[in-house]
């Protein structure tokens, strides 16, 4: 499954290049509450139909029936790029479901050649993050090398918008949690990457089912990670309770610019691991800091599908930028329940989670 941004790129290219009329739907400013923020995209067809959203409901409503009734023209009179503002007045703002009287600017951009977005999609595939420049008189696009994350910017004569590669996330191991692992990746829009050179265990993966939008790898971990170079927008995740296996793959995943990587495996184990990469393997101390063992937040997981949820909520909020005070949120969570609860110590604690 493909992130948002880019499914609603490459549905309105498809679109275009079917012959339909399209208008790519930006949201370019925002003012108090607001359902989505600035850089959201949607897609609509001459036809009505959609992909993405930049309110969850009745502004889209709004755009549908203006296109389907008048045309891209009904949108974009001269057949160039219009701004469109909505919930400037209370009533409006009921109309149209903004909360609080919040106000939101739209840019309609009818899709053509000058929109560039075959080549923003190859930036994408490339992991190339750009900086897309929509002229707002002519609709010429320009596309620059930029920043991810950038927060997008409007002046009188120009839109500036940020795109770059999807979030991705690599897993080492193959197996139940590394499935379920998976699944919720693919749902939240990761990449997702396997490593697993041991045969049997990629044969226990294959013989449940292939799974779609997940690549297998059969080298070893650490040949992995250097062919990959993990950059900002990538998650690192080791499974295999292996050293031999897990080891290989933080050495140089903790010298990376993955914004996240992490190990399964006990306090104790946890414990072990940074011991060992910091004697036999020398790594800083600094890049051993920010390794999240035992992976995952605190909510009491037992099973390999809760185990899932809670390695997949900690990368989430990590790559969101959300704060997670240190030590490891497992090991916090757990022992703050040790001590509510009596509950088992440290060293039996399973993995961790």
């Amino acid at each position: 499954m493909e992130d948002l941004d880019t499914r609603v790129l490459r549905t309105a290219l498809g679109w275009q290049q079917a012959g339909l009329a399209v208008v790519l739907v930006t949201v370019a400013r925002t003012w108090g509450s607001s359902p989505r923020p600035p850089g959201s995209l949607m897609a609509i067809n001459a036809r009505g139909e959609t992909v993405g959203s930049v309110s969850g409901g009745c502004i889209e409503d709004d755009l549908i029936h203006r296109i389907r009734e008048g045309g891209v023209r009904a949108a974009c009179a001269t057949l160039t790029p219009a701004v469109l503002r909505y919930g400037i007045s209370a009533d409006e703002a009921h109309r149209f479901g903004l909360p609080c009287g919040g106000t939101v600017e739209l840019v309609l951009e009818p899709v053509s050649k000058h929109s560039r977005l075959d080549e923003l999609l190859r930036a994408c595939e490339q992991r190339r993050s750009t900086e897309r420049v929509l002229d707002l008189q002519s609709g010429e696009v320009e596309l620059r090398e930029g920043q991810r994350d950038g927060v997008p910017t409007m002046s009188d004569t120009q839109l500036v918008t940020y795109l770059g590669p999807r979030a991705r996330i690599i897993v080492i191991g193959a197996g139940d949690l590394s499935r379920y692992l998976c699944e919720m990746a693919r749902s939240l829009g990761f990449e997702v990457i396997v490593c697993d050179p041991r045969e049997e265990h990629r044969a226990s993966w294959e013989m449940s089912g292939p799974m779609d939008g997940v690549t297998v790898s059969h080298e070893m971990p650490d040949d992995l990670i250097l062919r990959l170079k993990p950059d900002a927008r990538t998650a690192v995740v080791a499974l295999t309770h292996d050293p031999k296996l897990d080891d290989l793959a933080l050495i140089d995943a903790l010298q990376s610019d993955a914004f996240y990587v992490g190990a399964i495996g006990s306090r104790r184990n946890s414990a072990h691991r940074r011991e060992r990469l910091r004697l036999h393997f020398d790594v800083p101390e600094d890049a051993l800091q920010s390794l999240h063992g035992p992976a995952g937040l605190y909510i009491g997981s037992k099973t390999p599908a809760e185990i899932a949820l809670s390695i997949m909520a900690e990368v989430v909020a990590v790559k969101n930028g959300v704060a997670l005070p240190a030590p490891a949120q497992v090991a916090s969570g757990k022992a703050r329940h040790e001590v509510m609860s009596g509950g088992v110590p440290a060293d039996l604690a399973g993995c961790g989670l």
